[in-house]
């Protein structure tokens, strides 16, 4: 629960109306109810919000008047994210504290990073700080993970891979497998030397399911 004036601190906006409401979680304007904040992007959704059961709303600096307090930002959208995330902050899966994960002597892991007892880690691997690795995830010979790093279940990294910092990789996805690079020689097709390696720098947030592939050379 928190109030739309320290949900207008939070974001660095104004209020127009009541600051004193309690609002207890957002929604999407169209399904907005009672104790909910909802958000308008431009001035053409103004008879929308003066529908809606929402008990407030992020809106852009000029919107129109309407009958609910009002919270006036230059940028709605990433205003209206940072509320969202206030009310739902993110949950990291839990890891069983009981056991232990088999790691080779060769693996190099910083501070405070959380490993599945499930996971498996390959030779010469360096994980970096605060990372969490779930249930499933297969981290190749050689691969690189920079700090802060989370890797949901059943992530593949293949060999030789290089992870940045802050980098969210959700479950199943495949990184480094080999590419389709084949040769043509008296009719028939050849693996072409896969020398390549995938890099993902910091700050990448990479989807469920998805497959990058090695280049050739």
């Amino acid at each position: 629960m928190a109030t739309v004036e320290t949900l207008a601190k939070l974001v660095g906006g104004r209020v127009r109306g009541d600051g004193g409401v309690d609002i207890a979680e957002a929604a999407t304007l169209r399904n907005a109810l009672p104790g909910q904040i909802t958000l308008a992007v431009s001035s053409e959704l103004v008879r929308d919000l003066r529908d809606s059961q929402a008990s407030a709303a992020v809106v852009p600096v000029g919107f129109p008047d309407v009958p609910l307090p009002l919270i006036e930002v230059d940028d709605v959208e990433t205003a209206f994210a940072r509320i969202v995330a206030h009310f739902r902050p993110p949950r990291r899966l839990s890891i069983p504290p009981s056991a232990s994960p088999s790691i080779p002597d060769s693996v190099r892991i910083a501070p405070d990073t959380h490993i599945d007892p499930s996971a498996r880690i390959g030779e010469d691997v360096v994980i970096g700080a605060r990372c969490w690795i779930h249930a499933g995830v297969v981290v190749g010979d050689g691969t690189t993970i920079g700090d802060d790093t989370v890797l949901f279940p059943n992530v593949v990294l293949y060999e030789n891979t290089r992870v940045g910092s802050r980098v969210l990789i959700h479950a199943g996805a495949i990184i480094g497998a080999y590419g389709f690079g084949y040769h043509t020689r008296e009719g028939r097709h050849h693996l072409s030397a896969q020398l390549g390696h995938v890099e993902i720098g910091d700050d990448v947030e990479i989807g469920a399911c998805t497959t990058i592939d090695r280049g050739t050379y």
